[in-house]
């Protein structure tokens, strides 16, 4: 069963996602998200009898490893690069970015 956006639909998402889309955006996406559900729709319409189900998508072989303690710069030479140190509380100084 496809599954087909109306134009207010899409727009309902946008204003939920606080996004202003153009007319043609409006048809495209409607067009689009229609054409993704019935891709969807199909990918679970396949018989997976008998398969088994996998526990893991990726290996994990050689993408773990044990945590390790390994030194570190120091605090003095790190503030050192830094173009407004507060020395005193070893901290580095930025500019507001949240007003």
């Amino acid at each position: 069963m496809a599954v087909q956006f109306t134009a207010a639909e899409v727009q309902a998402i946008a204003a939920l996602a606080q996004l202003e889309l153009t007319p043609g955006e409006v048809e495209l996406f409607a067009r689009q998200l229609s054409e993704f559900l019935g891709y969807a729709a199909e990918v679970q319409a396949v018989d997976t009898t008998g398969v088994t189900p996998t526990t893991y998508v990726a290996s994990s072989q050689g993408a773990d490893r044990p945590d390790e303690l390994s030194p570190s710069l120091e605090r003095d030479a790190a503030l050192d690069n830094a173009p407004d140190p507060v020395r005193d509380a070893g901290l580095f100084r930025v500019p507001r970015v949240i007003g």
